[in-house]
């Protein structure tokens, strides 16, 4: 029955909704260099060339319906004629539930395919809102297909996003689903996850009778496939820049070759006919709203560094600039193409901020400041894949802060300064910054939200003149 068998299976995940070809960094030697790549036209293209009749599958690991002008101003409406044009086969979610989760729920019945979670969970009847899991038959071949969602978004994200849910990792439902496939006698079981690729490896290791894990979140660039516990896992980037491929060839009930290739979504590539049309048609109405420019960076702007990013040194910028406070902060965004030297569009000021949120106010103690960093880098660099929360270590600027990253939780802080001087645990300081993300509702007083919004921002300060934003030293490992 198996002798000759292929499959391919495709995964797309944390395109955040880049519709079209963008900037994006990659890495040479010792420098970073910015080309273009990623769109949705370009991936139509890449998933047809190797097209085989009933021998692909399409996967998608969430954050896909958000993250963009035309995505965010349109609710995610905007994404659904291209997605289903290209046809995945299932997909989680992240970002998704940005909407809230009717607004997601809404989205998800207007897909031609499945959103999976065995995690996501009503409150009041602890039912699951979406399917754990589906069977695909592909080239004789039963596939079952389990989607994880982040378990995140009732922990780390605004309390909207999951009203009336709760969230789970997915590691005490995991197995007994597996089980069931089995019992359906599957012959591949394939997982699609937004996790994060610590917390999928983790995972992966704890629960056996995964084939395929398909992992997303935190946009590893995987070059070459990861096995954990039988399974092999990959990652595909981020930004629609890139297109993750594993070929199957199976021979008396085993794989018996396997190759997977990270596809860089290069300018290579031709845009697919009907799929660059649907681009231009999501695009067009914001066209030139978005290709305006608003200013000059004399700086490479990206969020590609886990520590410090010069894209959110510049939004902190513009909001010390706006207000006069001592410091600034933001949340530990990955998301948001690269702005390369030279004109910044209107465009690129929604993709570094696209929920475009109010800037705010607050005073802090010395001691809250210290105390919100320990929580940062616990949630990043937590010893336990479980415990890691998010994205990377909250931005600041005005502050110079000297950690351990190997350090137990709560004692990594080495010595902190603010504007220079070091921090005195008992003053009080003011710090401007953008969402709930950038500081929690638990710390500060006299919390006031301006009536500026953070793209208003940038744009003020970009019309100062042509703007730098260097790392400047203000989280160092030591």
């Amino acid at each position: 029955m198996f002798e000759g068998k292929r499959l391919t299976v495709f995964q797309l995940n944390d395109s955040h909704s880049y519709l079209k070809p963008h900037p994006e960094l990659f890495w040479s030697g010792d420098r970073a260099e910015y080309r273009i790549a990623g769109g949705y036209s370009r991936i139509a293209s890449l998933m047809e060339v190797v097209h085989r009749e009933d021998e692909v599958l399409a996967f998608d690991c969430g954050d896909t319906l958000y993250g963009t002008y035309p995505s965010v101003e349109s609710k995610g409406k905007v994404m659904l004629p291209i997605l289903n044009f290209l046809g995945f086969d299932a997909m989680t979610a992240h970002w998704e539930f940005a909407y809230g989760p009717e607004g997601f729920k809404c989205l998800a019945k207007e897909l031609k395919y499945p959103v999976l979670a065995i995690n996501c969970y009503e409150n009041k009847t602890h039912d699951l809102i979406f399917p754990p899991f589906t069977i695909l038959e592909k080239n004789d071949l039963l596939v079952g297909v389990i989607g994880i969602a982040s378990n995140i978004v009732d922990k780390a994200m605004p309390a909207s996003f999951s009203e009336g849910l709760c969230f789970t990792l997915g590691k005490d439902e995991l197995p007994e689903y597996v089980r069931q496939l089995h019992q359906e006698r599957v012959d591949v079981i394939v997982v699609v996850s937004h996790l994060g690729f610590p917390q999928d490896v983790k995972l992966a290791g704890e629960v056996n009778g995964v084939d395929i894990w398909l992992s997303g979140h935190t946009h590893n660039r995987l070059f070459e496939p990861v096995y954990v516990n039988g399974s092999v896992m990959i990652q595909s980037g981020c930004h629609s820049s890139f297109l993750g491929q594993i070929d199957l060839e199976f021979d008396a009930g085993k794989v018996k070759r396997l190759n997977h290739r990270l596809l860089p979504v290069g300018e290579n590539i031709k845009p697919h006919p009907e799929a660059d049309e649907l681009v231009c048609q999501a695009v067009e109405p914001h066209r030139e709203f978005l290709e305006r420019i608003a200013g000059k960076t004399e700086t490479a702007l990206n969020r590609n560094t886990v520590l410090e990013s010069t894209m959110d040194n510049f939004l902190l910028q513009s909001l010390i600039d706006l207000t006069g406070a001592d410091l600034a902060f933001s949340n530990g965004w990955r998301y948001g193409a690269p702005v390369p030297v030279g004109p910044v569009t209107v465009n690129d000021l929604y993709n570094i901020v696209p929920m475009n949120p109010t800037v705010s106010l607050v005073k802090l103690t010395g001691q809250e400041i210290w105390n919100m960093m320990e929580e940062s880098l616990e949630r990043t660099f937590s010893r336990d894949p479980y415990q890691q929360m998010g994205g990377y270590v909250k931005r600041c600027l005005g502050l110079n802060l000297y950690f351990k990253i190997e350090n137990p939780p709560g004692s990594r802080i080495q010595e902190m300064f603010v504007k220079g001087k070091r921090l005195q645990k008992e003053m009080i300081y003011s710090a401007a910054f953008v969402t709930a993300q950038g500081i929690p509702l638990k710390y500060g007083i006299e919390r006031v939200n301006l009536k500026v919004k953070a793209v208003d921002a940038m744009e003020r300060l970009l019309s100062h003149g042509p703007q730098r934003a260097e790392l400047k030293g203000s989280v160092v490992a030591v």
